[in-house]
């Protein structure tokens, strides 16, 4: 309970002709001052014997509300504190409404607020008060019955304050808990992220990974992959991320142009793993790394997911970058896949640039079909033979030849980096 009972304000009459002088309504405002008497009385006696009414509302609990049973099990003379303390200024708020009402207020928030972080339901705090306030309720009408039997008719008149006092700090009770329970949800949050972001950047420390390892809920030794997804739009990205986690364990770490999921993996899991990940999704980018072992390498795993990233086309897919390795070498060292395709490709520089596009075509075909003439000119709409000629011309512009394996290994990531740069 927390404020107490103030007593009706008199009712002042509009004012009249004045030949007609209305009655004071006199007695109301009698009842009213007989009945706070009244409310007084046994209000103190109620405060003199506040241990005895705590007592009792501790037992209750117990005996009532499963949750208060526990916490009264744990700690039994923090909560009969907590409730004593409660009916203190419950019952002074009786007395005296303007000295004990802040008092009372400030109370009952730090109970919401200190029980919302040690997790009691909120339906059972609730419970507890108007449990209280029953309570103090019944008390006041005993000892009046005790005392003054003829007096307790008079209580009706002051009930409507009691309960609507009992109300209030209920009301203030579940704004208390509530904004506590926001706030440590947004803490707990944002310690996730924070945990989880080092863990991708490589900077978590051995010894924070166990307590990243349970507030992510995944296991500190285990294999793990990282993808990245990158999407045009919101919906897009959550089609992809509901693709990639498609019976899967992941957290998703969300970022402004990239999410990044931590993937556990089986022991037996290949290393094609998330099948669902290849399901197409219209502007949606997907990159997956290689697989890595334990939560301290996820770092290591988030560059390479990142790497793939950069090797899909614009137009969207998915790079697995344990197919994409030659390829994911050449990424990893832009600046010397420039230098690389320079002086392998560099030759054809002289061309004509229609002329020069038609033999790296033809080139690039022509491995991607493992190396069949037949296959190449398929692909071309063009005779085997004018494939073989187009190979024939490369070699004589470059002195390269597509028989010698050094020179074929520089060729294809020559390609690759040109490719590459042109995305």
């Amino acid at each position: 309970m927390q404020y107490a009972v103030r007593p009706r304000a008199a009712v002042r009459p509009a004012p009249l002709v004045p030949a007609v002088r209305p009655r004071p309504r006199r007695g109301r405002s009698l009842i009213d001052a007989d009945a706070l008497d009244v409310l007084h009385r046994a209000a103190r006696v109620l405060l003199d014997d506040l241990a005895d009414l705590t007592d009792r509302l501790v037992v209750a609990l117990q005996e009532q509300e499963p949750a208060y049973r526990a916490t009264v099990d744990h700690d039994s003379g923090a909560t009969w504190q907590e409730v004593h303390r409660s009916l203190r200024h419950s019952v002074a708020s009786l007395l005296d409404p303007r000295a004990s009402r802040e008092a009372a207020r400030r109370c009952s928030w730090k109970i919401g607020a200190t029980r919302a972080e040690q997790g009691l339901p909120l339906d059972a705090l609730l419970h507890a008060f108007r449990l209280g306030g029953s309570m103090v309720w019944q008390a006041l009408v005993e000892e009046t019955s005790r005392t003054a039997p003829e007096d307790v008719r008079l209580l009706v008149h002051v009930a409507a304050d009691v309960w609507n006092f009992v109300d209030e700090h209920c009301t203030l009770v579940a704004d208390a808990y509530r904004q506590t329970e926001r706030r440590l949800a947004w803490r707990r949050e944002n310690r996730l992220r924070m945990l989880a972001g080092a863990l991708l950047d490589g900077s978590s420390r051995i010894a924070d990974l166990p307590e990243t390892a349970q507030a992510l809920e995944l296991p500190e030794q285990g294999r793990y992959v990282v993808v990245a997804v990158a999407a045009a739009g919101p919906a897009d990205g959550a089609a992809a991320r509901a693709a990639v986690a498609r019976d899967a364990r992941v957290h998703w770490h969300t970022g402004v142009d990239v999410d990044h999921g931590i993937v556990l993996l089986g022991d037996d899991d290949p290393e094609r793993c998330l099948p669902g990940a290849d399901d197409p999704v219209p502007g949606a980018r997907v990159g997956i790394g290689t697989a890595v072992a334990g939560l301290a390498a996820v770092g290591d795993a988030r560059r390479l997911a990142d790497t793939a990233l950069r090797m899909c086309p614009p137009s969207g897919g998915t790079v697995r970058l344990t197919e994409h390795l030659p390829a994911a070498l050449v990424m990893a060292a832009p600046e010397l896949g420039q230098a690389l395709a320079d002086r392998v490709l560099g030759p054809l520089a002289p061309l004509e640039p229609a002329d020069a596009e038609v033999l790296l075509e033809t080139l690039e075909a022509w491995l991607e079909c493992d190396g069949s003439a037949q296959r190449a000119g398929e692909r071309l709409y063009c005779h085997r033979n004018t494939v073989l000629n187009r190979l024939r011309r490369y070699e004589q512009l470059t002195g390269r030849s597509l028989t010698r394996p050094a020179d074929m290994v520089e060729i294809s990531l020559a390609l690759t980096a040109r490719r590459l740069r042109a995305q």
